[in-house]
């Protein structure tokens, strides 16, 4: 899919001058974010959506260039646009930027790009200050829709490898003309870490997936697909104990079963999978802690990214670093929502087709207070 929308980015737009009120800010212009703005904007309701990428979809355009989403394309529309395309294809990370891209260009609110968020900082008589990189902006409510994670996270034991062997994160590998001639060991045995171990061993390298099998979907090809759409939206959601159960063991844990890419596509590829961890370095090589010691010349760390909510010092976190809310309300700070958590209402919260649903919920729940208000 090719994006044949201008960009939209707008440096100085006329009338929204720093420090002037806005009703609604919405952080972040990724799915969640333009999901919330369009159902603000079919409410009536003024907003503002504030992206920090130059380009709308760049997240997405960014990812390794394998990268596909494990949902088809029928499920993966955002409320209004249908996702393009064949609906039975798995769309990849640059199909997706395009069409947040034209989703944000279909939208009748302003969207900023190219504005970094400093800080949010509650006012006593009600309201929020945002300090961006252009200025100040006084908003009643601020959507915070920039995902769970936000850096990249590589163990300790990465400063500990001989520097000739060469490391990278799941957020800088693009394809395998990356890597040095030689093994390569993938540290995290999640959705990115499978991906890349099948990419690595395709290519000719001997390959290593270390970390904890996170469990996968069963079934075939032609039912996993829906089984797991549904799953994701009726099962493991908040209104059920499995549910409330699987959400606390997926966010301790910080992963979720594979869908896609399954153990028996990496075995039968010749990956060498072990649930043993990657934990120290001996003579510059990394260590399992099983005791083996793996000579590589490449290290993928596919170990995820840290929450990072510090611009926002009024939200209170739970023990795993998520914010404490209540259907997108943050505890103790009116005004202030979250939108595309990692299960955040169901599995589905943070997924492309499954943010609408929870989007419409805050939504609804600013207008109300916007009601109240008047």
């Amino acid at each position: 899919m090719t994006s044949t929308q201008p960009q939209t980015h707008l440096p100085a737009e006329p009338g929204r001058a720093a420090g002037q009120r806005v009703e609604t800010v919405v952080v972040g212009g990724g799915q969640a974010g333009l999901a919330t703005a369009h159902w603000l904007a079919k409410a009536g309701r003024d907003c503002l959506v504030l992206e920090d990428r130059e380009r709308i979809g760049e997240q997405w355009r960014g990812r390794y260039n394998s990268l596909r989403l494990f949902t088809p394309a029928r499920v993966d529309s955002l409320p209004g646009l249908p996702f393009p395309g064949p609906q039975s294809a798995f769309p990849t990370g640059r199909e997706l930027g395009d069409y947040l891209e034209q989703y944000a260009a279909s939208l009748s609110v302003p969207v900023r790009t190219g504005v970094r968020l400093l800080s949010v900082e509650p006012l006593a008589g009600g309201g929020f200050r945002l300090t961006t990189s252009r200025g100040q902006i006084a908003a009643e409510n601020v959507v915070v829709a920039t995902g769970s994670d936000a850096v990249p996270k590589v163990p300790q034991v990465s400063a500990a490898l001989d520097p000739g062997i060469r490391q990278l994160h799941s957020s800088q590998y693009r394809n395998p003309a990356q890597l040095l001639p030689g093994p390569v060991l993938v540290v995290g045995a999640g959705t990115s870490g499978a991906d890349l171990a099948m990419e690595a061993v395709g290519a000719g390298h001997e390959t290593w997936l270390s970390g904890h099998h996170p469990g996968e979907i069963p079934g075939n090809e032609r039912v996993r697909a829906p089984l797991f759409w549904f799953a994701a939206n009726h099962v493991l959601t908040l209104r059920n104990p499995l549910g409330r159960r699987a959400r606390a063991a997926m966010r301790a844990a910080g992963r979720a079963p594979l869908v896609r890419t399954r153990r028996a596509h990496l075995d039968a590829a010749g990956v060498h999978r072990t649930q043993a961890r990657t934990v120290a370095a001996v003579d510059g090589k990394p260590q399992l802690d099983d005791g083996t010691v793996l000579d590589v010349a490449n290290v993928l760390w596919c170990t995820g990214y840290r929450r990072d909510y510090s611009f926002v010092p009024a939200v209170r976190l739970d023990a795993d670093g998520f914010p404490l809310e209540h259907d997108g309300a943050a505890e103790g700070v009116p005004g202030l929502y979250f939108v595309g958590l990692f299960f955040q209402r169901a599995f589905s919260s943070h997924l492309v087709g499954g943010v609408g649903r929870d989007a419409k919920v805050v939504a609804e729940q600013i207008c109300a207070r916007s009601r109240q208000r008047v």
